[in-house]
Order: C-alpha cells, then sequence, then structure tokens
C-alpha cells in the first residue's frame, strides 16, 4: 500500500504509530482533495483520533492548515489582536460565552480577531450569533479593514477563509453525528487566518490542555491560555468559568501560568452549571440582553466576566485578572457594550446599502 494514501496512514495510526510532519502533510492534502473517498477520509479521522492526537502532529496539521488558508491582510493589526474561543466538542449546550467576551473586547478597545462556524455540535455556534446580532459571515476584506477601524472588531468565517475544508465538512458532520470527534474538532483555534498574537482558548477534555498549549507556543503567539472547566457533578466546559475546577496551562509571555483556578482566586462564587446553560439563537439573544439588563444568573454574569477579565490580562490592558473581571462587568452594566452592537448593527447595515 502505498505510503501517500489515507488508507496507509489510517492504518498506521490505527497501530498506535504517531505521523511525523511529512505525513500529516500527506494526510492533510488528501483530507481537502476531491478525488479521496469519504470512506478513507472517515477511517483516518477516527483511528487518528482514537490513538490520540500528539501535540506535534496537531502543530503540524495547523502549520499546513494556516498556510492554505486566505490571507485577510491585517498583519499590521496581528500583533495588538486576540482570539476568544473554545474547541467546542463539549457538548454541554452553555451560552456563547467567548462571543460575548468579543463584544466586551472590542467595547474597550481591544482588536478581535475573531474566528468561527456556524453550530456543528451544538444549537448555536459564534457565526449563529453574530448573524443574529446583524454582524455579516462572508464581509469582503475593505469592510473587515473599516469594521477594524471603526469597531476594533473583525470576524473571520471559517468557510471563507479556508476553502479546502469544503471537501471535510460533509465528513466531519457524519462522523459527529455517529458520535466521533475529530481533529479538526480541536484545530478550529489553531488556525485563525488573522494569526493574532494573544489568545484564550477553551479546550473539551482537560487531556488537551497542556497539548494545544503546546501547540500555540508552536505557533508562536506572544501571549496566551489554554483552559477547560472540569464541573463539580460531571462533564466539563470548552471555557473558564465559575462552575467547577478551572485547569489552564500558560503560553508565551505566560508559560509560568500553570495549574488549577478557581472563582473564587478572583473574588467570585462558585455557582451550578444551570445557570451558563444556552440553547438556540433567540433563547441565547435573550440571554445576552439579561446580561447588559443586569438580569441575567448571576454565573452567566460572572463566568462571562472571568472570561473577559481574563482576555483583557492576556492581552495586556490590565495587570491582573480581578481587574480585568471588574472592568468587563463595568463595561457590561454601564451600557457600554451594548452601545457597541448597537454601532456595529448600524455600521454594517450601512455598508450593504453602499
Amino acid at each position: 500500500m502505498s505510503e501517500t494514501t489515507l488508507a496507509y496512514l489510517a492504518e498506521k495510526t490505527a497501530s498506535g504509530n504517531d505521523l511525523d510532519e511529512s505525513e500529516i502533510r500527506v494526510a492533510a492534502n488528501q483530507l481537502t482533495a476531491a478525488d479521496a473517498s469519504v470512506e478513507d477520509k472517515e477511517s483516518f479521522l477516527v483511528s487518528f483520533a482514537d490513538k490520540g492526537e500528539s501535540a506535534q502532529e496537531i502543530a503540524a496539521f495547523a502549520s499546513c492548515f494556516r498556510e492554505f488558508a486566505i490571507d485577510p491582510m491585517v498583519d499590521d493589526l496581528a500583533h495588538s489582536a486576540i482570539d476568544v474561543c473554545g474547541t467546542g466538542g463539549d457538548k454541554s449546550g452553555s451560552f456563547n460565552v467567548s462571543t460575548t467576551v468579543a463584544f466586551i473586547l472590542a467595547a474597550a478597545g481591544v482588536t478581535v480577531f475573531k474566528h468561527g462556524n456556524r453550530s456543528i455540535t451544538s444549537k448555536c455556534g459564534s457565526a449563529d450569533l453574530l448573524e443574529a446580532v446583524g454582524i455579516p459571515l462572508e464581509a469582503k476584506p475593505a469592510l473587515i479593514r473599516s469594521s477594524l477601524e471603526e469597531l476594533h472588531f473583525a470576524f473571520f468565517f471559517a468557510p471563507v477563509y479556508h476553502p479546502a475544508f469544503k471537501e471535510i465538512v460533509p465528513v466531519r458532520k457524519s462522523l459527529a453525528e455517529k458520535g466521533h470527534r475529530t481533529v479538526f474538532n480541536i484545530l478550529g483555534p489553531l488556525i485563525n487566518p488573522g494569526r493574532p498574537a494573544y489568545q484564550l482558548l477553551g479546550v473539551f477534555s482537560p487531556d488537551f490542555v497542556s497539548r494545544l498549549a503546546s501547540c500555540l507556543e508552536a505557533l508562536d503567539l506572544r501571549r496566551a491560555l489554554v483552559a477547560h472547566c472540569s464541573l463539580s457533578g460531571a462533564g466539563g466546559l470548552d471555557e473558564l468559568s465559575c462552575c467547577g475546577k478551572n485547569l489552564v496551562s500558560g503560553v508565551g509571555g505566560l508559560s509560568e501560568t500553570k495549574g488549577d483556578w478557581t472563582p473564587e482566586d478572583f473574588g467570585l462564587p462558585c455557582h451550578p452549571y444551570t445557570d451558563i446553560a444556552g440553547g438556540n439563537v433567540q433563547e441565547n439573544l435573550r440571554l445576552l440582553d439579561t446580561l447588559f439588563s443586569g438580569e441575567a444568573p448571576s454565573g452567566l454574569m460572572d463566568s462571562v466576566c472571568l472570561n473577559a477579565g481574563t482576555a483583557l490580562w492576556i492581552a495586556e490592558r490590565t495587570t491582573e485578572v480581578k481587574q480585568g473581571v471588574a472592568m468587563a462587568k463595568d463595561l457590561l452594566l454601564g451600557g457600554q457594550v451594548k452601545s457597541w452592537l448597537e454601532r456595529a448593527k448600524a455600521f454594517y447595515a450601512d455598508a450593504s446599502e453602499t
């Protein structure tokens, strides 16, 4: 069997063997090829996940797909930009915390390079919520640039910037329906086409916290934090929360930050998971409004502010997380985030009429 086929690589990983960089490049090219069979793609992705992806393998895949991506031409802003996102795949059905955090950061004047997609495993993905609040998913480069100048915000819709993924989407959806996660549950946050210098990355499993921190080190981020929250009952979240214990691992300038964080470390109480439960797009829009009015479940408010405060700290806008938490709450309750959203909606509405 040829060593340049997915079938060969599937057999190799099924035997528990890791792949080297050249083999990862073969896999990346085959997975994005129209003439490679769906069966071979599924077989490889399942055996690769079952083996357990090493940090080196994930980083090699990320490098390939960064090369394949369309360049949004925002290199001049990347040094001060941040992305806040989760891998997905935690099956928790939680509210869109990271997207809300992106709004808070932009309202605070932090440059946000948000990278995301429509929901695959949940009722409301980042793209679904953004579209609902009036932010278009497929803005032209000139509009992206204007948005960054006016709003400190850009959304890079994964299908637009990663056309190579077109051949993978049906396979990934099919495997998700069968209960199989794939390396693509992990890769999304690692292949932001804008390549921001800062990142808060949530992962669906504690097993991947240190692995993805190693990947971000390989991708040369300035400051980043990888996190997973283990819930007090069972299961976990691909983000920080005030509903359990958070395992974190820092990157770059934060490489000394490792270990467990609890809400109490930042002057916040622990809350039941039900406080951060989300729903479909309309239900999450309603929850977003409650954050602005101060009527949100306290666990949701505190969890959003913990993530936003951490992101402000990562982006060097505060000297400590606790300070960032207070700033985030002030922005939410003081009307600045709601005002920012209204300006964003008007900005994009005006752009669509010209």
